[in-house]
């Protein structure tokens, strides 16, 4: 019942994705090929002459990939196509020699130059800009996102953050309303550990995870990255604390690693730092959640039956609707919700 009615929810939203599509190239980058949907297809080793190693899921999806370690990229930015591999994994037939021609050298094209007062500018697609790009496209017509909202009283957190920041344990990490929005989450998937999974696709299986990674999207120089605390789930407030600064300034100053952005189950984005109300976000690849905060704002709040200036804020959950049923979306949604209404939830719900 599940496979039906996940391929159905995939079909409406014309989201589908054939195993062509997912085996249309693959891209070198930093030591893994990836296709067009983001998906880890098999690693190699430069210093080992190019060796590689084609995964389960890259057997599965396009059993002609492993023969990639031999096949030479005919597209820009080491871009290996369909036919670069399918070339590699059949022998070549000898060519007859075609007769020499001699043609005119052609005089070379020099670069176009930026033009003054220009309309517009064409800026190449490559490296990470190119990486978000796939990784969005591949998520967004892959998974059927479903998104819903709730507007909360953040009055009573505020009030918290305020005390940690005086809290001689928190001495020396960065108190801020994300931690407290990050632990909220936590709990909620601790009380609705269903939503914590992905969902394979070759295997026909949901992928139910006993830990939790926990994504913070980061808007960099570079662009967009998510790298994740490992086993966030095990971290006390202050280690939590601890682990999103050095997460925060990392990628900041550009050095986040791969594999701090590998592995991730859920992810938190902060649209709320832009001054913007919530958002409708995409799922990170191989994930099944996400939540967009916003704002938290003063606004007139029906609070003991008077209307009182209150600390507000939207929260918004997008979900693979083909393993996170709208019941089960909704109940996570609310749990942090209600945390972060009565932060002493962290403590009762924990």
């Amino acid at each position: 019942m599940r496979t039906q009615i996940a391929a159905a929810l995939v079909l409406s939203s014309a989201a589908l994705f054939s195993a062509g599509a997912h085996a249309q190239a693959v891209k070198a980058q930093d030591g893994v090929l990836v296709n067009s949907a983001g998906m880890t297809l098999y690693t190699f080793d430069k210093d080992a002459g190019g060796k590689s190693a084609c995964n389960d899921q890259c057997a599965k999806i396009w059993p002609p990939v492993t023969a990639a370690a031999d096949a030479k990229a005919s597209g820009d930015l080491s871009i290996i196509t369909r036919d670069d591999v399918h070339a590699a994994a059949t022998p070549a037939t000898p060519e007859q020699p075609a007769p020499a021609v001699e043609e005119p050298a052609a005089a070379a094209s020099p670069a176009p130059a930026a033009v003054q007062g220009a309309r517009e500018t064409r800026i190449p697609v490559k490296g990470v800009r190119k990486a978000i790009a796939q990784a969005m496209v591949g998520s967004a017509f892959t998974a059927p996102h479903v998104t819903e909202f709730v507007t909360v009283d953040v009055t009573r957190t505020m009030k918290l953050v305020a005390e940690l920041k005086e809290d001689k344990d928190m001495a020396g990490v960065r108190v801020n309303p994300l931690l407290i929005i990050a632990k909220a989450l936590l709990v909620a998937i601790k009380r609705n550990p269903a939503v914590n999974a992905a969902w394979d696709e070759a295997a026909q299986e949901i992928v139910q995870k006993h830990y939790v990674n926990l994504g913070i999207a980061a808007a960099t120089p570079r662009g967009l990255i998510v790298p994740n605390i490992k086993d966030a789930h095990e971290k006390t407030l202050p280690e939590l604390a601890g682990a999103l600064g050095e997460l925060v300034s990392t990628a900041r100053e550009g050095r986040t690693s791969p594999a701090a952005m590998a592995g991730g189950t859920v992810t938190i984005t902060n649209v709320g730092v832009f001054g913007v109300d919530t958002g409708t976000p995409i799922l990170n690849p191989g994930e099944s959640a996400i939540l967009a905060v916003g704002a938290i704002k003063l606004q007139p709040w029906v609070h003991k039956g008077k209307v009182k200036p209150r600390q507000v804020t939207t929260l918004a959950l997008s979900f693979d609707h083909r393993l996170v049923d709208g019941e089960l979306g909704s109940k996570v949604l609310a749990d942090v919700a209600a945390i972060l209404e009565q932060p002493k939830r962290l403590i009762t719900w924990a």
